[in-house]
């Protein structure tokens, strides 16, 4: 589907005892992923029920710029740092079809522009 949001979302299992640094390490290198011209964002959330599997979602303009980022060195970089704490995990990607805001979604600097 050309033009909607890319989403992946990796599932990592990291190594017991490790959670604390992988954390730190992941926002050291973020940057790595989010200053590419075709990110959008990402965000790193650990499960509720065991500590030691964390799930990283990133959105892309598209697939054909995710699938360039996901060679390129820079990405290959990035897996080399995080490497070290993870026994395990998945990927999944999707084209995100629809979004619905909720109600404390924040306004947007549009959203204040229209209601001046």
């Amino acid at each position: 589907m050309s033009g909607s949001v890319f989403r992946v979302v990796l599932r990592m299992e990291i190594e017991p005892g490790m959670e604390r640094d992988f954390e730190r390490v992941w926002l050291e290198i973020g940057d790595s992923v989010t200053t590419h011209p075709a990110s959008l964002g990402q965000w790193l959330a650990r499960d509720a029920d065991d500590p030691g599997v964390y799930y990283i979602t990133s959105d892309w303009v598209d697939e054909p710029r995710f699938r360039e980022f996901e060679t390129s060195r820079r990405h290959i970089e990035h897996r080399r740092k995080l490497h070290p704490y993870r026994t395990g995990g998945s990927m999944s990607t999707m084209h995100v079809v629809a979004h619905v805001p909720g109600a404390a979604t924040a306004p947007t600097h549009r959203d204040w522009e229209a209601a001046r």
